[in-house]
């Protein structure tokens, strides 16, 4: 297969679709040797073969070693928003990549991820209780709480939730008063729900989907509260747990004194595939790929202690297993709530990518001015976070977690380089004209295909385009790194 057949496309080439994306960004910075790092990191990342740290970027891209340092305050650096990069970024993914939309709304997918960390200086670094099913993981871990927010792009065939922005949602509660510290005091659910929002204010009218632990009255309120300020409407489709307890409207007001009811008998949710099994509608559907014989039924319903939201709850049927589904707009028909609902899971598949292509969470970054993480800490002690009180040592820390989100922001953008592109060369090639594969994908072809494929070309596609930005940033560094081993040798 020739080269040219794989960078074959109606406008423009692999290359010159990841220069567009990248040169986006330049505004962001005030110094262009700031945005000459940010390249060459996206860059690397993008090629990376190991996920040892950020070294893998010097060694990937043939970069002098004395680049290690300057890559490093790259991430602590003062002289650029990392705000700015993710409204960038929002905007990039806007103009280049095929996003899905179901009627008039975008489709955003966010979820909370957890990453075990060892190391004992890196703030943020908590106890965590482990949900996940999955027994080869444990019931608790020391590690990251972060929030991570994709937006739906290409079709029912070839999904790619692009990853937008993943962020520290706990571990920090504690320097939220300190000076400089922009850190919430919300709750992870509620930070999920203003994620996402901001997210929407750049893409439009949008569908929130979530997974059942994010439905909670105060995200409901949150979520209010910021339909009600008029720039963008959001709604969110999720999953209500089996013990959950909803209420009908209330009836007609008594006469005499006293307030009106605000609501009306209690319904227990998982009662009613019993009590309206014969209500249930049966039909066939694709979900997950495949073809599905489901029953359904849909009814409205007022949710939430005190606050008595309508909500559209969806009790569904399928292969033997009951689910609650919830949507905040009374608009959606029930088979679009269930359809959407099994997008959700895409994102899933997003962090998987992230962990095994790109490395977004193999990053080393610590502080020495931070306290020992002590593993056996007892309740009421005083966290880490909690034990500095010097203001320089405060800065160093909000630094270090500054590089953290940094390196996990660019990850997202690597990715989304990588799935926009994997997205608009769908038909124009598979995965086995790239690499050996035993079951092929049908689809579009796959993040580490494309990553193979880039790490083999890469450098034969900069020499076809030596006027590139990117040809000369790196050409730049390289020849550094070649007056550098010269040196060595005399």
């Amino acid at each position: 297969m020739s080269l040219s057949y794989l960078l074959a496309d109606d406008h423009t080439t692999m290359l010159n679709i990841i220069e567009k994306i990248l040169c986006h960004f330049e505004s962001c910075f005030s110094r262009k040797a700031a945005f000459r790092w940010f390249v060459i990191i996206i860059t690397g990342l993008m090629l990376r073969s190991d996920k040892l740290g950020v070294t893998s970027i010097l060694r990937d891209l043939a970069l002098a070693p004395g680049c290690y340092d300057s890559m490093l305050h790259f991430f602590r650096a003062s002289s650029w928003s990392l705000e700015d990069i993710r409204k960038r970024w929002f905007s990039a993914v806007r103009l280049y990549a095929p996003l899905y939309k179901e009627g008039n709304f975008h489709v955003l997918v966010g979820d909370g991820v957890k990453q075990s960390k060892e190391g004992r200086r890196m703030p943020g670094v908590k106890k965590l209780f482990q949900e996940s099913e999955n027994s080869a993981k444990p019931e608790y871990m020391h590690g990251h709480m972060f929030g991570g927010l994709g937006i739906l792009a290409g079709n029912f065939r070839s999904w790619a939730c692009i990853p937008l922005s993943i962020r520290l949602h706990d571990g920090l509660q504690a320097a939220r008063e300190w000076k400089g510290a922009s850190v919430s005091t919300a709750s992870h659910v509620v930070q999920m729900v203003e994620d996402s929002y901001h997210a929407a204010l750049t893409f439009g009218d949008s569908l929130l989907l979530l997974d059942r632990y994010f439905l909670t009255v105060p995200a409901l309120e949150k979520l209010r509260e910021l339909n009600n300020s008029g720039k963008v409407h959001m709604e969110i489709v999720t999953k209500a747990k089996k013990s959950c307890t909803a209420f009908q409207k209330p009836g007609p007001r008594k006469p005499g004194r006293g307030r009106p009811p605000k609501k009306g008998d209690a319904v227990h949710l998982k009662g009613l595939f019993a009590s309206h099994k014969e209500q249930f509608m049966e039909t066939e559907t694709e979900l997950y790929g495949k073809k599905k014989t489901i029953r359904y039924y849909s009814i409205d319903l007022l949710w939430g202690q005190k606050l008595y939201q309508e909500l559209r709850f969806v009790l569904v049927e399928m292969d033997g297993i009951q689910s609650i589904l919830a949507s905040t707009s009374l608009a959606l028909d029930p088979l679009s709530i269930i359809r959407l609902y099994s997008y959700r899971f895409r994102i899933e598949c997003t962090f998987r990518e992230l962990k095994q292509q790109t490395g977004a969470f193999c990053y080393h970054f610590w502080s020495k001015h931070m306290p020992k993480l002590s593993y056996y800490q007892k309740k009421g002690e005083p966290t880490p976070l909690e034990r500095v009180e010097d203001e320089r040592s405060r800065k160093k820390i909000l630094k270090t977690v500054r590089a953290i989100e940094v390196h996990m922001e660019l990850s997202c953008i690597a990715m989304g380089i990588l799935q926009t592109l994997s997205i608009r060369f769908i038909g124009k090639v598979c995965s086995s004209q790239i690499r050996y594969q035993r079951t092929p994908s049908k689809g579009r072809v796959s993040e580490a295909a494309l990553m193979h494929y880039f790490r083999k070309h890469f450098f034969r596609l900069l020499e076809q385009k030596p006027k590139s930005y990117i040809t000369q940033i790196i050409h730049e560094l390289q020849e550094e790194s070649e007056k550098h081993w010269d040196f060595l040798a005399s």
